[in-house]
């Protein structure tokens, strides 16, 4: 673990915060689709991601989803932040997007750490402004974007963040992160073929170029 918690971390925090890390977290592997935080639980510790890929969603009040971000290696969550800090329901959905695993930090050693380690207060601090930048880039998207762009946006995304020119999402996946229909989805994902940005294949979208 711990040459994997290097990789991941020791660009951002001192060998003393990375060796208590290496202490007290617990070690998690998670299998895609898998549900790893659901809208309604309280979260008593924060993942720190090591690999893999895990996309944020939010629910409203019909049970639609609204994608608001994915977390990739490195990243954690300022949603599962907020909720640990404010001992707070979850608001948000977690689920995995590939294999991959992650380090849970007890919130007793996330509030401690604030102010014992300079690192991990601006690494805090950093991930609250990402991700909220993130939510407005969301926001803009959704009032500003046609649903073509929407999607090229997307799928785009989703292909920096996995690290893979291939998607395998089927036409219904892709509708549901995006709120909207199957039927729509593969008229765009068609017309986007049209315009030469993707390529269709059987299960799989394939990026002409990032």
């Amino acid at each position: 673990m711990k040459e994997i918690l290097e990789q991941a971390y020791g660009y951002i925090f001192e060998e003393a915060l990375l060796l208590e890390i290496e202490k007290v977290a617990i070690y998690k592997e998670f299998k895609a689709e898998e549900y790893l935080i659901e809208i309604g639980d309280y979260i008593k510790s924060m993942p720190l991601l090591l690999h893999g890929a895990i996309k944020i969603l939010r629910e409203d009040e019909n049970g639609d989803e609204l994608l608001l971000y994915f977390l990739e290696r490195g990243d954690t969550c300022a949603m599962t932040l907020t909720c640990c800090m404010g001992k707070s329901k979850s608001k948000i959905r977690a689920i995995a997007e590939n294999d991959g695993a992650m380090l849970m930090i007890p919130v007793e050693k996330m509030e401690e750490w604030l102010t014992k380690y300079k690192t991990w207060r601006n690494f805090v601090f950093e991930s609250y402004n990402i991700r909220l930048n993130e939510m407005l880039e969301a926001i803009d998207t959704l009032a500003f974007m046609n649903l073509d762009e929407r999607l090229y946006k997307y799928l785009t995304d989703k292909a920096k963040v996995i690290g893979n020119t291939e998607i395998n999402n089927t036409h219904q996946q892709i509708a549901y992160d995006m709120h909207t229909s199957r039927v729509v989805i593969s008229r765009l994902l068609k017309s986007l073929e049209i315009q030469g940005k993707i390529k269709l294949h059987r299960n799989k979208i394939e990026i002409v170029a990032l």
